[in-house]
């Protein structure tokens, strides 16, 4: 009954996993992004010192770059369009009668309360990370009530369970708090840190224990971990609505990254179609063709909308694909022990 309460744990053990993960998931999209063109820029560079047909030439008898530029204009018209379109049908979900919005309303009101009453708060904190961290707060004194609880216990099996199960919970806890207290909602980091919090495995593994030891466990212990479950019950809906909100959030920054890099790069394609041609910037420098230093640098411009769209979606594709079960269901068996689940 093992967990993985290490901060690269999401790797599974694996240090390549926990590098691509980190990748995919916390490296800032905008340095994701520039990497990625840059790596591209120098490829594309490096390519001109391959015995190939040289870029001048192409450009001279086949109008290889007003070809190529020509291109990228109805691509990123057409791109910029689809993705903005989808934008907005993702946010048409957030539009509705006063009705809807009232009965939305009520829906989390009421949530707030059920969560108020059992982690015994007056009233929870308004913004997501503080009310996460509340609610994690509330789940390990809900585990130190049980270990009191089952201080009299004569079964030492179930003593030592309970007491497993209590401590990786609170070094769960803990290492999710630390990092929840200063997370702002709209950052990456508030969902990183509620996806560490793996509370569908807890949920297994107290169920497990009560049907394991329903003969050994006294009423209060048992009413305890039924304590514990409840409290469990409600990271799931709380997470899940934080992170539906991150990817309507994430879906907006990328609609404005994208029309903000749009008309730059529809500019930068017009210039070279318009003003670049096989008799532009004669010469070399470092040994390599003017030319290719400028086509090169303007297919990384024509490519960058893509690129941002790329690295903005397999975060949240990533994010989707790691949590498509609420609850206790785990949906793959290398998933048990690590912390994203």
């Amino acid at each position: 009954m093992s967990e993985a309460n290490s901060d690269d744990g999401f790797g599974g053990g694996d240090p390549l996993g926990g590098v691509r993960l980190w990748l995919l998931l916390r490296v800032n999209r905008w340095v994701l992004t520039g990497g990625i063109l840059l790596v591209v820029y120098v490829v594309l560079v490096l390519a001109s010192a391959l015995e190939l047909t040289p870029l001048r030439i192409i450009a001279e008898n086949q109008d290889g770059l007003e070809f190529l530029f020509s291109s990228f204009i109805g691509a990123i018209i057409t791109g910029v369009s689809i993705v903005v379109t989808i934008n907005q049908l993702v946010l048409s979900q957030e539009l509705g009668a006063v009705g809807d919005q009232r009965a939305r309303m009520q829906d989390s009101i009421d949530f707030r309360q059920d969560v108020e009453g059992t982690i015994d708060e007056d009233a929870s904190p308004p913004e997501p990370g503080p009310f996460l961290w509340e609610l994690v707060d509330g789940i390990e004194e809900r585990g130190r009530e049980l270990e009191s609880a089952i201080e009299d216990e004569r079964d030492e099996e179930l003593k030592a369970t309970i007491g497993d199960y209590v401590e990786e919970l609170s070094g769960n806890a803990h290492q999710v708090k630390d990092d929840l207290e200063n997370a702002q909602f709209g950052t990456f980091e508030l969902i990183w840190n509620a996806l560490r919090f793996n509370y569908s495995r807890k949920i297994y593994d107290a169920r497990k224990i009560r049907a394991d030891h329903r003969e050994s466990l006294s009423e209060a212990a048992a009413e305890k971990l039924d304590h514990i479950i409840k409290t469990l019950k409600f990271f799931g809906p709380a997470r899940e609505h934080f992170k539906t909100l991150y990817f309507q959030w994430e879906l907006i920054t990328l609609s404005r990254a994208l029309l903000y890099i749009s008309v730059p790069a529809l500019t930068v394609m017009g210039i070279m179609i318009m003003y670049v041609d096989g008799n532009t910037l004669l010469g070399s420098t470092l040994g390599i063709d003017k030319l290719v230093w400028i086509t090169s640098a303007g297919f990384v411009v024509g490519i960058s909308p893509f690129v941002v769209f790329i690295t903005y979606i397999l975060r949240i594709a990533t994010v989707a694909k790691r949590t498509l079960a609420m609850g206790p269901f785990i949906l793959r068996e290398s998933e048990r022990d690590q912390d994203l689940g």
